[in-house]
């Protein structure tokens, strides 16, 4: 599997982040939302944990579940329709579920902080940059308006906005696609959190600006020892900067492994799957190899494995058992019957191995 060396990662700093505490996890999440009158869970029994100084990534399918988990972690769904359906959101052993909004705004932009997909819609766009982002600074740390600018000042220029004093009170619109990410990230990270959600923060950038973002990034977890949770349906992302990845489908996850487990030896059928799918520099669009079908509505969850109605391994018995997530050695998870060990069913053609990553 080839990397960009920009990310910094290797077996050394794989070895060090193991090391490192907890600084988020998830136990059994479950998110509903209320539809017709009814609640429907659209993340369920959600587990998995990031240390400090890694990057966890989370991947899949658009409606797999990926966003409304980071949303939940935050505790920005509406109340009107969507609820915590149980589970723990424990950010360095302290559950954050039972907290009070109070509570939740002064750990938002500050413990914990959300890197979101379009920036020109998160920011506002009457404000000139630099004060949003002493404005966020102000809401967690007791300093006054010219402290709060000179802190926002070199949060611009950290993530390496050209002339950042003069842009200091340009407006979104004057920024580049591109930029606009950097002062996302500027302001997600000005408060210093232990935790970055970044959901799919580089979809709408072309392949330069990405890597530039990616390197960014990487640099600065390394710089401040942060736990990244890195939300993408991009493999290609993943590759470059995750150090372990679980895999969403339907609201859960159907596999957790390191990167290097993931890509060359994939075990779920769904990620077999993706992988397949991608898109290669070294061959065209016509050998790509799509996934039938489409994630179930969460008003239509099948009642046994979830991925059953697409899978071209699936048993008489996936359809009426929903699998649990178990390990396969080597911190190597996955929620399914026919490869699950021990299970009884005939054996599975075993799991491919596609070609090393180009990215």
């Amino acid at each position: 599997m080839v990397r960009t060396d920009s990310t910094g990662r290797g077996a050394d700093a794989e070895a060090h982040a193991d090391k490192q505490p907890v600084a988020l996890e998830l136990r059994d999440l479950r998110t509903e939302f209320r539809i017709g009158g009814q609640w429907h869970a659209a993340v369920r029994d959600v587990s998995f944990s990031v240390r400090r100084n890694e990057t966890l990534a989370v991947v899949g399918e658009s409606g797999s579940g990926k966003s409304v988990t980071a949303l939940s972690v935050l505790r920005l769904l509406p109340a009107t329709g969507a609820r915590h359906g149980g589970g723990q959101i424990l950010l360095e052993g302290r559950d954050l579920a039972p907290l009070s909004e109070k509570e939740m705004a002064r750990l938002r932009g500050d413990a914990l902080a959300m890197i979101f997909q379009e920036p020109m819609t998160s920011l506002n766009p009457t404000m000139r940059v630099g004060d949003q982002i002493a404005e966020a600074i102000r809401q967690h740390r007791k300093v006054s308006w010219k402290e709060a600018r000179a802190e926002a000042l070199q949060a611009l220029e950290e993530v390496k906005i050209p002339a950042a004093a003069s842009r200091y009170d340009d407006y979104p619109h004057q920024f580049s696609g591109g930029m606009r990410q950097r002062v996302m990230i500027a302001m997600a990270l000005a408060c210093k959190p232990k935790v970055l959600l970044a959901d799919e923060p580089t979809t709408a950038l072309d392949v330069t600006i990405q890597a530039q973002i990616l390197s960014l990034l990487a640099d600065l977890k390394t710089a401040r020892g942060m736990a990244v949770v890195f939300i993408t349906h991009n493999l290609g992302v993943v590759a470059q900067i995750a150090d372990r990845v679980a895999v969403m489908y339907a609201g859960e996850v159907v596999e957790t492994a390191d990167v290097d487990t993931l890509f060359a030896a994939p075990t779920h059928p769904y990620t077999e799957a993706l992988l397949h799918a991608m898109p290669r520099v070294d061959t065209d669009a016509e050998s790509l190899d799509p996934i039938p079908g489409s994630v179930p509505a969460i008003t239509a969850i099948p009642a046994g494995c979830a991925y059953a109605p697409r899978c071209p391994l699936k048993q008489p018995v996936c359809e009426t058992t929903r699998p649990a997530l178990n390990g396969v050695g080597g911190g190597h998870a996955v929620r399914c019957l026919v490869r699950a060990p021990g299970n009884g069913l005939p054996a599975a053609p075993a799991p491919g191995s596609p070609s090393e990553v180009q990215v």
